[in-house]
C-alpha cells in the first residue's frame, strides 16, 4: 500500500512539474550555477584535515584530523584576529545595522513624491561603488599630499595629518564608509516592509491625537518588527564577517594590529605563506561558528521576541 501511494505521489509530481515546466526551465541556469560555484567546491573544505602535498593534490594527500584546527587555536594570532574581527563586527552591528532602519523611516515620513524619489535613487547609488573606488576616494579626500581635508586644515594655520594612517581614525573610516555605502540599499527591504502596514492604523491613531512619533513607536515599528529580527539573525550570524574588501583596501602598517581580520588573516596565510591547508581550516573554523551563531540566535530570538529564519 506504501509503495503503491509512493508511486501515486511521484506521479503527481512529474505531472505537476511537466505543467510548469516553463518555469522549471527559467531556474535551471540558476540551480546550475548553485551547483558548479557553491556545491561543487565543497569538497575543497576536506583540504583542512589533509597535510596538503602539491604532488598528490587534495584527495591523495594523507589526512591529519583535527591538526590545523588545533595549530591555529593555540597560536599567537587566534585572540588578536578574532578580537579585531569581533570588535569591528561589532561596531557595524551598533552603527551600521539600525542606519538603514532610520533612513527607511525617515524616507517613509517624506510627503513629497518627487523629492522622496531623488533622496532615494541618490541613497542607493554608493551601494554599485566597489570598495577599490570608495578607499581610492577617501585617499584622495583625506591625503596628507593635496587632500582636500588637509588643505583646509594647512588654510586653518593646522597641520596636515595622514588620516588613513592613523590607528585612532581606522574604526570611524569603517564605520563610516560603510553606513555610506550600504544604508540606501539595505533600506529597501524595510521600505518594502513599510508599505504592507495597514494605512488605516494610523487614521486610527492621528484621530486618537498620536504624533508621527508615537505612530512610529507604537505602529511603525513593531510592523516591521518580523523584518528587523531576521536581518538581525542574519547580521549576527555574519559576526566573523566583518568586510573583507573594506578592510584589505583601508589596512595600513600603522593599523596592522587592529585591522586584521579573519578574513584577511586567511588570505596572507593561503596565498602569501602557501599554507592552503592552514587557511582552509581557518575558514572552515569561521563558517562552523557562523552557523553556530545563527541556531543559537535564532533561538534566542523566537524564545523571546517570535521572530524566527526556521
Amino acid at each position: 500500500m506504501a509503495r503503491t501511494l509512493s508511486h501515486a505521489a511521484l506521479k503527481r509530481l512529474g505531472v505537476r512539474i511537466w505543467e510548469h515546466r516553463i518555469l522549471y526551465l527559467f531556474m535551471l541556469p540558476c540551480v546550475v550555477s548553485l551547483l558548479i560555484f557553491s556545491y561543487y567546491p565543497m569538497y575543497g573544505a576536506t583540504l583542512a584535515f589533509k597535510d596538503y602535498k602539491y604532488n598528490l593534490g587534495i584527495l591523495g594527500s594523507p589526512w591529519v584530523g583535527l591538526k590545523h584546527f588545533k595549530a591555529f587555536v593555540s597560536s599567537l594570532e587566534f585572540w588578536e584576529v578574532i578580537r579585531n574581527t569581533v570588535v569591528i563586527s561589532g561596531l557595524k552591528l551598533l552603527f551600521c545595522f539600525p542606519a538603514p532602519i532610520i533612513l527607511a523611516l525617515l524616507l517613509n515620513e517624506l510627503r513629497f513624491g518627487r523629492f522622496k524619489r531623488v533622496v532615494q535613487t541618490m541613497s542607493y547609488l554608493p551601494n554599485f561603488v566597489s570598495w577599490v573606488v570608495v578607499v581610492s576616494l577617501l585617499t584622495v579626500v583625506f591625503s596628507p599630499y593635496g587632500g582636500i581635508v588637509n588643505n583646509i586644515r594647512n588654510r586653518l594655520g593646522f597641520e596636515s595629518i595622514f588620516f588613513l594612517g592613523e590607528v585612532k581614525y581606522f574604526y570611524p573610516f569603517v564605520v563610516l564608509s560603510d553606513i555610506w555605502k550600504g544604508a540606501g540599499w539595505g533600506s529597501i527591504i524595510y521600505l518594502s516592509a513599510l508599505s504592507g502596514i495597514n494605512p488605516e492604523l494610523y487614521e486610527s491613531a492621528y484621530l486618537d491625537g498620536a504624533g508621527r512619533l508615537q505612530c512610529t513607536w507604537f505602529i511603525t515599528l513593531p510592523g516591521i518588527k518580523m523584518t528587523i529580527g531576521i536581518m538581525f539573525i542574519y547580521a549576527v550570524g555574519g559576526i566573523l564577517n566583518a568586510g573583507f574588501d573594506q578592510i584589505l583596501l583601508l589596512q595600513q602598517p600603522a593599523n596592522m594590529l587592529i585591522s586584521e581580520i579573519l578574513d584577511t588573516f586567511t588570505l596572507k596565510t593561503g596565498l602569501n605563506f602557501g599554507r592552503f591547508e592552514y587557511a582552509s581550516a581557518i575558514g572552515l573554523f569561521k563558517s562552523a561558528f557562523s552557523f553556530a551563531l545563527i541556531l543559537i540566535t535564532n533561538w534566542v530570538a523566537r524564545k523571546f521576541f517570535e521572530v524566527g529564519i526556521f
